[in-house]
């Protein structure tokens, strides 16, 4: 037993602690990993339900509609989503808990505004509807109303889907969020394509399913907050302070993250046309689909991470951190280096027509490097309460978009729509890492991240030179890079360690937490999370 004043025993808890941390994170990393790739293959399957079956100007005005809820539902939540996600791992859950308070305080005020939102929206849809819609749409006004009367739905639905992943096992946030939602979005949208039902009953198949999660989110969450079985519902003064001081600099933050995309559509669509924007939004839904990954990892840890922060342990925080930045970076390059090259094969998915996306393609691609290889670094400040630090970073991200695009987008349309969007992209990305790195004051970069970069970046290359080699940047091309590129992963499974590596992963998902768990006690309203 090591002397009083050996810190020994001291570093060894400590050691003990982050290595429990980080088996809390792969585990459940793995199950956001994989709710991601289902959300990503159904949200692929959408965008060609859309762009099949409404073309490019009509894809371009169902993308625009759906920019419209997206945009409004990320103002008026005003960050309360990201503020549960930060608060309710700190606070003791169920009938004696303290939880249940931080409900009213998070939901109110967002409802109000999504009341508020819908009535105006649907009151000048009229006017409204061809300006950001098109003046040529049929019943444009009414697609338009209905969207708006949406947003308190989806409001409420955000909020409940977050307060979910803080109270119950990660899986059920997975069954929702990454499940119910983007399978039965292409099932209802293509239905009614099919029946010629035109866009407002194709607007509504999208809508439907956020009020099924609503339900049964709501059905979820009430039991371990122990609402209506006794648990305290009137907030204090105090809870609504340090909730709201916390979520309102994340409130346009939030509105700029979610929108990041949708301000790209609905600037094309003002700027150059419907048609545009349709091929800008096919070109965002594969860009989006690849960040799925780095979504899953990011919904998966947020609570550990704001309860490490909370407690002080930045070093543990860091460490899950570099962890899941390795898992993106491996999982997120290959597929947005297979778009830059190969942006044609991809586009002709859509239809013909979308091909004139290929610049933009490849452009937001590269871009989209930048995102996903300094990690989630937007959650360590989020989870730190920095809000105020993640809100100039997205306003420096947001400037330089809007700015770029009224200058772009003119004379380039789509391109010029991916130029500004990608400058916007590294511009917050960078900023935010920054912050991150000096707040956490830990390294957020180790030789483990820079040689997996360096070996994705390399076996990628070669694959895809091979594909443009043998069948060009179409989609002979690219089946010939994606045939080179699983026979490289298959002969990487008989190196001696690379197996090695693949069964400490496997071993560190599926061990207990033991003794770690003991040194580090973790409370038990975040167990399981």
């Amino acid at each position: 037993m090591p002397a009083p004043d050996d810190p020994a025993g001291t570093v060894g808890a400590a050691g003990d602690a982050g290595a429990a941390e980080t088996r809390r994170s792969a585990r459940s990393g793995v199950a956001g990993l994989l709710g991601a790739a289902t959300s990503g293959l159904f949200g692929f399957v959408l965008a060609v339900v859309i762009t099949r079956g409404y073309g490019t100007t009509g894809s371009g005005v169902f993308f625009a509609a759906i920019g419209v809820v997206t945009v409004a539902t990320a103002v008026c939540t005003l960050g309360a989503e990201t503020g549960l996600m930060w608060a309710l791992p700190r606070r003791r859950v169920g009938v004696r808990g303290d939880a249940a308070r931080v409900l009213p305080v998070a939901l109110i005020p967002p409802l109000l505004a999504g009341l508020l939102v819908a009535g105006a929206g649907a009151l000048t849809a009229g006017a409204l509807a061809p300006r950001l819609l098109g003046g040529s749409v049929e019943d444009g006004d009414t697609l338009l109303a209905v969207t708006f009367a949406a947003v308190p739905v989806v409001v409420a639905m955000t909020l409940l889907l977050a307060a979910l992943r803080c109270v119950r096992p990660i899986r059920a946030y997975v069954g929702v969020q990454f499940l119910l939602l983007p399978v039965a979005r292409p099932v209802l949208v293509g239905a009614a394509a099919l029946a010629g039902g035109g866009l407002l009953a194709g607007m509504t198949g999208w809508l439907v399913p956020a009020a099924l999660a609503l339900l049964v989110c709501l059905t979820l969450v009430v039991g371990p907050l122990g609402v209506g079985r006794g648990a305290v519902l009137r907030p204090g003064r105090a809870d609504w302070s340090t909730f709201w001081r916390f979520a309102l600099p994340r409130a346009a933050s939030a509105a700029i993250d979610a929108g990041s995309m949708w301000v790209g559509v609905l600037l094309t669509s003002v700027l150059a046309g419907p048609a545009d924007a349709g091929v800008f939004g096919a070109v965002g839904r594969y860009v989006l689909a690849g960040q799925l990954a780095m979504q899953g990892l990011r919904v998966a840890v947020s609570p550990q991470l704001s309860r490490l922060l909370g407690h002080g342990e930045r070093a543990a925080a860091a460490a899950v951190h570099r962890q899941l930045t390795i898992w993106g970076l491996v999982l997120s390059w290959p597929v947005y280096l297979l778009l830059a090259v190969f942006a044609l094969a991809f586009l002709q998915l859509f239809g013909p027509e979308f091909t004139a996306g290929v610049p933009a393609m490849t452009v937001l691609a590269l871009a989209m490097l930048v995102n996903t290889g300094v990690g989630n670094v937007q959650s360590l400040l989020l989870m730190g309460g920095r809000s105020g630090l993640h809100l100039v970073a997205t306003l420096a991200g947001l400037t330089m978009t809007v700015s770029l695009g009224l200058w772009l987008i003119p004379g380039h349309g789509a391109t010029g729509a991916a130029l500004a969007w990608a400058a916007g992209i590294a511009t917050e990305n960078l900023t935010a890492a920054a912050f991150a790195r000096s707040v956490v004051r830990e390294p957020l970069v180790d030789a483990a991240t820079l040689r997996a970069a360096v070996a994705t970046v390399a076996g990628v290359g070669v694959a895809a030179g091979v594909g443009v080699l043998a069948g060009g940047r179409g989609l002979p091309g690219l089946a010939v890079a994606l045939g080179v590129l699983l026979a490289g992963c298959v002969g990487l499974l008989t190196l001696p360690r690379v197996r090695a590596g693949i069964r400490a992963t496997m071993r560190q998902i599926r061990a207990r937490d033991g003794a770690a768990a003991a040194a580090s006690p973790t409370p038990a309203s975040t167990r399981g999370r």
